[in-house]
């Protein structure tokens, strides 16, 4: 899974950024993988997730919750700001065995150690090698720390300048600009809880 991997921002905000995914291996056990991709996310609602979803879908911000699980196909996500919840998530999803394949996004360090704490041994590892190109074209390092956070680029640069504007003169708070951001990220790996710290401090340059 590549598209949670090109998250922009500093070491400490990204530290409370993870996102974890399962799906199945297509041809050798996707047929009736739909019922372990919704335990999947009925198990990740007990760890505090900030938002999830599937990609087929969408996510807890643009339909019901439970509509999402009922929906769960392909592939399933769900995004949180604690690495000992991830943790926690981890140890439940080896004891229940789905055979399905997990994914854990966020600061390789903290990474490891969760899936060491969980008592899991790492596969594979993907690494971000960054942008390359004319770079002075990109929108603003604040702005991509907010569009970045979906891998499908269905976060507009200008609607995250609007937003900023609104908490800024007190239109929107920016829990809500947050929320409001990510209902377009229809796999779900929008963080939402990050992206009001980042709107606030946006909007207080």
């Amino acid at each position: 899974m590549t598209h949670s991997l090109h998250r922009v921002g500093t070491e400490e905000s990204l530290s409370r950024d993870f996102v974890v995914a399962a799906l199945p291996a297509m041809g050798i056990n996707n047929p009736g993988h739909e019922p372990k991709l919704q335990e999947f996310l009925r198990m990740a609602l007990k760890h505090n997730p900030k938002n999830y979803g599937v990609g087929s879908y969408g996510n807890e911000f643009s339909h019901d919750g439970e509509q999402v699980i009922q929906h769960a196909t392909g592939m399933a996500h769900a995004v949180f700001t604690s690495v000992d919840d991830v943790k926690a998530f981890l140890k439940e999803l080896k004891a229940a065995d789905l055979g399905m394949s997990v994914i854990v996004s966020g600061i390789l360090d903290k990474v490891n150690q969760a899936v060491k704490d969980a008592g899991l041994k790492r596969h594979t590892v993907n690494v971000s090698l960054g942008v390359w190109g004319n770079t002075k074209r990109l929108p603003p390092e604040e702005i991509r720390e907010i569009t970045t956070m979906c891998g499908h680029g269905m976060i507009a640069t200008n609607l995250v300048k609007k937003l900023i504007d609104d908490v800024r003169s007190g239109a929107t708070t920016a829990e809500e600009a947050g929320k409001s951001l990510a209902a377009p990220c229809c796999c779900g790996i929008f963080n939402p809880a990050r992206a009001a710290e980042l709107l606030a401090a946006a909007a207080k340059k």
